[in-house]
């Protein structure tokens, strides 16, 4: 976080700005992807002036929110998966850690739907690193050899779909997980239509 001359901001500007951000997922996880920044600014007891200081539309804050976020729980996860040995075992941890943190961020996810703004980078690494998992599954038999990478921002944004349609605060999205696995084990691969190009990659995983 700098300033718009270069600076670096002072430490309790940089507290201020993380706690508006921390407070903004919690309203928006409370009360939907539409509430209103006067209350995040209520909530993390600074003025409105002050949070469109650090953050001048709700776009721009909704993305940092995705990035705190992200930095907090995807980039660890991330990082322990592709350390496993067994690349299957990475895989399945960082799709349930994506999940469970998307079951979280529910509604913050849909803010970023809603403003058009999504945390590019963060998505770019986390699929980057599903592929590289899926190719090292593959190569050891773990995985069924016709998936594509394509095929992966596809398979999140089918799972995370089902959270609209359950209470959040279960992890039941774990049924379809389970479900999702059984099709790509090797031992269920049967011919699969041609795949397609994927369109939009930073649409996978919003509704």
């Amino acid at each position: 976080m700098t300033t718009d001359n270069g600076r670096q901001p002072r430490a309790d500007a940089v507290r201020n700005a993380e706690r508006i951000l921390r407070t903004a997922r919690t309203v928006f996880a409370d009360l939907g992807p539409d509430a209103p920044l006067e209350e995040v600014a209520r909530r993390a007891d600074v003025r409105i002036r002050t949070l469109f200081n650090h953050f001048p539309s709700k776009g721009e804050l909704v993305r940092a929110a995705l990035e705190q976020s992200a930095a907090e729980e995807l980039t660890p996860a991330i990082e322990r998966a592709l350390a496993d040995e067994d690349p299957m075992r990475g895989l399945v941890s960082l799709i349930e850690a994506a999940m469970g943190l998307a079951s979280r961020e529910l509604n913050t996810l849909a803010a970023a739907h809603n403003t058009g703004v999504l945390a590019a980078e963060a998505n770019l690494l986390f699929e980057n690193s599903l592929a590289a998992l899926a190719r090292r599954a593959q190569d050891a038999g773990l995985l069924r050899p016709d998936l594509v990478p394509e095929d992966l921002p596809r398979i999140m944004a089918m799972l995370v779909s089902t959270l609209w349609t359950m209470d959040p605060d279960t992890d039941g999205w774990r049924r379809y997980l389970a479900l999702m696995l059984e099709g790509l084990a090797p031992s269920a691969a049967s011919p699969l239509p041609p795949p397609v190009t994927l369109l939009t990659q930073t649409r996978a995983g919003v509704r």
